[in-house]
C-alpha cells in the first residue's frame, strides 16, 4: 500500500495519498498562467522595443541617403529647365490641342517608400487617359519606372505599348536618356506625347506637371493655323525644308524634355523618401517612448506583487 505521509488525529490515522501532496506543493494552474503571462508580457515589450529601435535607426540612415542624393541632382535639375523652355516659345505648349493619338508617358520611380509621388503620376496619367479617350482616338501609355508599371498592369496592361525600369541604375545624363526618347519613338506612333512627372518644388512640395510634345504634322498644321508658338516669325535658312526641320526639332524637343522630366521626378522622389524618413523616425522615437513606459510599469507591477507575496508570505509563518 503506498502511502506518502501520516497524520495523527488522536487516534485516528489519515492517509494523505501521493498525489494530493504534490498538488499541494505545486502552484495552482490559474496562478501559473499569471505567473507565466506576467514575465512573457514583459520579453515580449523587450523584443518590440528592440525591433522599433532598429526600425528608426533604418530609417535615419534612408533619410541620409536621400538628403545626399537630393543635393546632388537638385543642382542638375535646377539647369537642365533652361534646355526646354527655348522649346515652349517656339513650339508652343498646349495641351488643349485634339489630336487622334495620343501617347501618355508616365514617369515614376522604381523604388518605394517616398510617399505618394508615384501614386499621384499614375492618377494624372488615368484621367488624361481618360480625358483623351473617345470613338475617334487612341490613347497608350509608355511607363517608366517600375511603381508606375506595378499600377498601371492591373486594369491598363492592353494600352501600354512600351516599359522602361532601372532608369537610376546608372548615373542620368543626357546620352542616356536620348537614348531612351529614340527606344520611345521608335517604337509608338503619335501625334502628341503628354508626359506625366512630378516638379521639383521643394524637400516637402512637389507639383504634378504635364508636358505636350506634337509631332511634327501636327506642328505644322497648328502653326499655320497661328495656335502655337513663334515659328512662322522666323525664317528657314540651308537645304532642309520646314517638315525635316520640324522632326529634328521635335525629336530634339521630346529628349531635352524627357532630360528634364526625368530629373525633377527623381529630385522630388528624393525629396519625398527624405521627408518619409523623417516622419518614420519621429513615429518610432513616439512609439518607443510609449514601449519603455508600458515596460516600466509591467516591470513596476511584477515587482510589486512578488515583494508583496514575500511579506504575506512571512507574515503567515511568524503567525
Amino acid at each position: 500500500m503506498a502511502m506518502a505521509a501520516f497524520r495523527r488525529e488522536g487516534r485516528r490515522f489519515v492517509v494523505v495519498s501521493p498525489n494530493l501532496l504534490r498538488s499541494s506543493l505545486l502552484p495552482s494552474s490559474e496562478e501559473q498562467v499569471s505567473l507565466g503571462v506576467r514575465s512573457i508580457s514583459t520579453q515580449i515589450v523587450r523584443n518590440r522595443m528592440k525591433s522599433v529601435k532598429n526600425i528608426q535607426k533604418i530609417t535615419k540612415a534612408m533619410k541620409m541617403v536621400a538628403a545626399s542624393k537630393l543635393r546632388a541632382i537638385q543642382v542638375r535639375a535646377e539647369n537642365s529647365r533652361g534646355l526646354w523652355q527655348p522649346f515652349t516659345a517656339l513650339l508652343g505648349d498646349t495641351p488643349s490641342v485634339d489630336v487622334k493619338k495620343n501617347v501618355i508617358v508616365t514617369v515614376s520611380a522604381d523604388k518605394g517608400l517616398c510617399g505618394g509621388i508615384n501614386s499621384t503620376s499614375v492618377k494624372v496619367s488615368r484621367a488624361l487617359f481618360k480625358l483623351n479617350s473617345g470613338a475617334d482616338k487612341e490613347s497608350k501609355y509608355v511607363v517608366l519606372g517600375e511603381k508606375a508599371k506595378a499600377q498601371l498592369i492591373r486594369d491598363s496592361k492592353q494600352h501600354i505599348d512600351l516599359t522602361l525600369t532601372e532608369l537610376q541604375k546608372n548615373f542620368l545624363n543626357y546620352t542616356q536618356v536620348s537614348a531612351l526618347a529614340d527606344e520611345i519613338l521608335k517604337n509608338v506612333e503619335y501625334d502628341a506625347l503628354r508626359i506625366v512627372f512630378n516638379k521639383f518644388q521643394s524637400v516637402v512640395s512637389f507639383l504634378p506637371t504635364t508636358a505636350t510634345i506634337f509631332s511634327p504634322e501636327i506642328v505644322e498644321r497648328e502653326s499655320e493655323a497661328g495656335k502655337l508658338g513663334d515659328l512662322d516669325s522666323y525664317e528657314v535658312e540651308g537645304g532642309d525644308t520646314k517638315s525635316e526641320i520640324l522632326q529634328n526639332l521635335t525629336e530634339f524637343q521630346f529628349s531635352c524634355v524627357m532630360f528634364n522630366a526625368v530629373l525633377e521626378n527623381a529630385c522630388s522622389e528624393q525629396g519625398a523618401r527624405m521627408s518619409a524618413m523623417d516622419s518614420s523616425s519621429r513615429n518610432a522615437g513616439e512609439m518607443l517612448d510609449r514601449l519603455t513606459l508600458t515596460y516600466n510599469r509591467t516591470r513596476q507591477a511584477s515587482i510589486t506583487t512578488e515583494l508583496t507575496e514575500i511579506i504575506s508570505g512571512a507574515s503567515a509563518l511568524e503567525g
